[in-house]
């Protein structure tokens, strides 16, 4: 009973004004203590020095000092450029007073079909009317025949025994008897153009190998000519090129 009031004052008197005084004791002590605490640590910063202590670094005077000139660069010296010769053309001879005047070439112009050269110099083989054209390509009226067919030729009028003239240069190819054109002489003229004279006397005037000229003569009009006999005296004439029938108005004009 007695315990029992002890305690009972003990718990009255921490609930009473012991209570404050225990709670005030304990702040003081918080705060003396930080106190403390605080002040050593700030003295501890204070009287901490650098280690070797303390040094001082004099800079020197340096306004009577020139500074080092930066060095220069070295001078490079370019090739001087190279000029390209520039060519010039070469002058024309100059003709002298004495020179001789150049020739004209007169070579007859080659033909590229055969490599001989063509005569350009032509004649009439007869003066006469022309009876019947050349015609290879349209029909033309046959009066021996009666009928309508080509014709390769040119028969030009002439009486019997009239001279049959070469119409250019050339060598006589050929003399011979046809059965249907009668007495015939072909002349070779060169760059593969002949003249075929038909309708001849059989007596002619050349033999195969003969040269003639432009006029020769190489025979005489006659009738020898079975498939023309029915036209009035006339020369059968025809030229060919490479072996073709070609217009003998076309050398002849």
């Amino acid at each position: 009973m007695k315990n029992q009031s002890i305690w009972k004052r003990v718990g009255d008197f921490a609930m009473g004004k012991g209570f404050y005084i225990v709670l005030f004791l304990c702040v003081a002590t918080i705060g003396i203590s930080g106190y403390y605490l605080l002040k050593t640590a700030v003295g501890g910063i204070q009287s901490t020095q650098p280690a070797g202590g303390s040094a001082s670094v004099t800079i020197p005077d340096q306004s009577g000092v020139k500074a080092p000139a930066a060095p220069s660069k070295p001078e490079v010296t370019l090739p001087a450029p190279v000029e390209t010769p520039v060519k010039q053309p070469t002058p024309a001879p100059a003709a002298q007073p004495d020179d001789p005047e150049p020739l004209k070439d007169q070579t007859p112009e080659p033909d590229t079909t055969s490599g001989q050269t063509i005569s350009k110099v032509f004649t009439w083989p007869v003066r006469g009317a022309v009876l019947r054209d050349y015609s290879v390509e349209t029909l033309s009226l046959d009066p021996t025949m009666g009928d309508w067919r080509t014709h390769s030729g040119l028969d030009i009028a002439a009486a019997n025994g009239v001279k049959v003239l070469s119409i250019s240069a050339g060598t006589v190819e050929q003399v011979y008897n046809d059965m249907l054109m009668g007495t015939t002489v072909v002349v070779d003229h060169g760059g593969g153009l002949q003249s075929w004279y038909c309708n001849l006397d059989s007596e002619t005037a050349v033999q195969p190998g003969d040269a003639v000229d432009i006029g020769s003569e190489l025979g005489t009009v006659g009738g020898s000519a079975m498939a023309e006999v029915g036209e009035e005296p006339h020369l059968h004439l025809e030229t060919l090129l490479n072996g073709q029938p070609v217009d003998p108005r076309d050398y002849l004009d």
